[in-house]
């Protein structure tokens, strides 16, 4: 059930910031400010579930994220993944939020590949009465795609009314439409390994500690 709120949502952006990039800080950024977010929450995943484990340790991810957003307004990270022993399930996650912002509005940003995805994950039918989902998308890109079963689940829940996202707890579906930077983290690890620079795909101070620690090997 949702709730009626007057305050600002708070985004979540989760990922396994492997590591974290322009890509990602500048899909966060926009969404603050577009959909009036309080903040956006960068959490870093520790064993994500539906993928391998990221070749950078937890506490060298949290460092990277940390150093990504040094004075930037509304980018915050919260690390409740990392303090987990079990698998990072989104909806775990959710719920630990929920738990800690009662009756505010949540926001979870997902790409649309990975909104298509969701009957693949984790006790997914949940996560939409945990939050609001946050379908972004580029301009060009089509929803023919869709199984029957995410149409269905698009069409029952999707809002053509922003405001809802701060009236409501969570509930709706909301699409935005970005024009994403096609940066990878493995584009960025294959350069470093291949002795190539990576510079301006990442924060020169997130640079900085793969240096220092020689996090990616040649």
């Amino acid at each position: 059930m949702t709730t009626h709120t007057n305050s600002k949502p708070i985004g979540i952006l989760g990922g396994t910031f492997n590591p974290i990039h322009h890509g990602h800080l500048r899909l966060a950024l926009e969404l603050y400010e577009r959909l009036d977010l309080a903040k956006v929450l960068l959490i870093p995943s520790a064993h994500p579930p539906h993928r391998a484990q990221p070749s950078m340790s937890s506490q060298r991810r949290l460092e990277m994220v940390q150093a990504a957003i040094v004075g930037v307004e509304g980018l915050c990270v919260d690390d409740r993944e990392l303090r987990r022993q079990c698998p990072s399930y989104t909806v775990d996650t959710l719920k630990s939020l929920r738990e800690d912002y009662p009756d505010r509005s949540l926001c979870l940003i997902l790409g649309l590949d990975a909104f298509l995805g969701l009957p693949s994950w984790y006790k997914w039918e949940q996560l939409i009465t945990l939050a609001h989902l946050i379908v972004v998308r580029r301009p060009d890109t089509l929803e023919e795609d869709q199984s029957p079963t995410m149409f269905d689940f698009f069409k029952q829940y999707q809002t053509l009314n922003v405001e809802n996202l701060k009236r409501k707890t969570g509930g709706t579906i909301w699409v935005e439409e970005i024009p994403m930077l096609a940066i990878s983290a493995t584009q960025i690890r294959d350069l470093i390994a291949a002795g190539k620079k990576p510079h301006y795909l990442l924060p020169p101070a997130v640079l900085d500690i793969i240096n220092s620690h020689h996090l990616v090997r040649e």
